[in-house]
């Protein structure tokens, strides 16, 4: 029903800075609200931040406030996460959810979701 791409993952040092997208397709009329996730190797996925299409709810966890920024271009069917001063911790694939309903936990994320795009912080 909903399909979703990542992009804007990369290789970067730390302090450094990126924008990943999410691009929603299909039934797009469905979705409430979009969450960014991340999974590292050996660690279980945990939600980074999630957003309600008309911005009027935004959730961040705690490791990302202050250096994260999510949020929404709902012409272009897109969730955004801006990334900035990151850390080698915040290495892991990250991808995103689509869900009916606000918070995130009310309800389970859509049963399509994308591929992720892989963060890298390094020196």
């Amino acid at each position: 029903q909903v399909h979703l791409v990542e992009s804007g993952g990369g290789l970067v040092q730390p302090g450094g800075s990126l924008r990943l997208s999410c691009v929603a397709s299909g039934d797009i009329n469905i979705i409430y609200s979009m969450g960014w996730c991340r999974q590292a190797p050996g660690k279980d996925r945990e939600l980074v931040a999630a957003i309600t299409w008309s911005g009027s709810d935004i959730y961040y966890q705690d490791f990302v406030k202050g250096r994260f920024i999510i949020s929404t271009d709902t012409a272009k069917n897109t969730v955004y996460l801006q990334m900035n001063s990151l850390k080698p911790e915040d290495t892991a694939i990250y991808s995103c959810d689509a869900h009916r309903c606000w918070p995130l936990t009310a309800c389970d994320r859509l049963p399509t979701w994308g591929q992720g795009t892989q963060v890298t912080v390094s020196s």
